[in-house]
């Protein structure tokens, strides 16, 4: 499995049989075999994580099979026009065309998270799924975030019963200051995986070197991303 960053939350994900790219919002896709289906996911309407342009930029590669999967939250006046999709809510399974298996799960802000298993390997994209925690907010919100958040995650780990992921997706925004590293650290706690990509940090991928300053048993687990 080969997995290429392409900004801010977007993903490609190339497996054996498929190519899978997640929350594409902008950035150059690299250059893809036209015969392998890709699948575009899409984990909620923020314009960060949404962009249609996605699709014109497989479209100019040549590619022949393109399935698309949208969050519910994304009305039907914002989805592609005369291009089928399926449309997901958290809390559902659903078998892909090539056999793959999508399990999505809720959000602390919008839409949903997107657990994919392909063959023997198995990803999760958090999309906005995240421990937001913010200075200065009521002290009951935050209590409610933090409990909102650990309780999908836990449900996460139970699912995967010990299967460790070979990539996962996870926030990791500095605009939460000091608790920047929350969502991140309960994640790593609770779910076993492979290679851990952080994602949504606006630019400032300095972030991840804070955070495994702090953190420094999970250096070799979380991956360095670019801007």
């Amino acid at each position: 499995m080969q997995v290429t960053f392409i900004g801010h939350s977007g993903f490609l994900v190339e497996t054996e049989g498929s190519y899978y790219l997640f929350d594409y919002y902008q950035g150059t896709l690299p250059t893809l075999n036209p015969d392998k289906p890709v699948v575009v996911l899409v984990s909620h309407g923020h314009r960060d994580h949404y962009n249609p342009e996605a699709l014109s930029l497989l479209e100019e590669q040549g590619m022949k099979r393109i399935d698309l999967v949208l969050s519910s939250d994304i009305p039907a006046a914002k989805r592609p026009a005369g291009r089928p999709c399926l449309v997901v809510s958290p809390g559902e399974t659903h078998t892909l065309a090539q056999g793959q298996t999508l399990t999505t799960y809720d959000s602390t802000d919008m839409g949903a998270s997107f657990l994919l298993r392909d063959g023997e390997d198995w990803f999760f994209h958090a999309g906005d799924l995240n421990d937001w925690v913010w200075e200065g907010e009521p002290e009951v919100d935050n209590r409610q975030m933090t409990q909102a958040y650990r309780e999908e995650i836990d449900r996460l780990a139970r699912d995967l019963s010990g299967r460790a992921l070979d990539a996962a997706f996870v926030v990791l925004d500095p605009r939460q200051e000091g608790a920047y590293d929350r969502g991140m650290a309960y994640f790593l706690e609770r779910v076993p995986a492979r290679r851990v990509y952080p994602m949504h940090f606006w630019g400032q991928p300095q972030v991840i070197d804070r955070f495994l300053e702090a953190y420094p048993q999970y250096h070799g687990q979380i991956m360095e991303v670019g801007i």
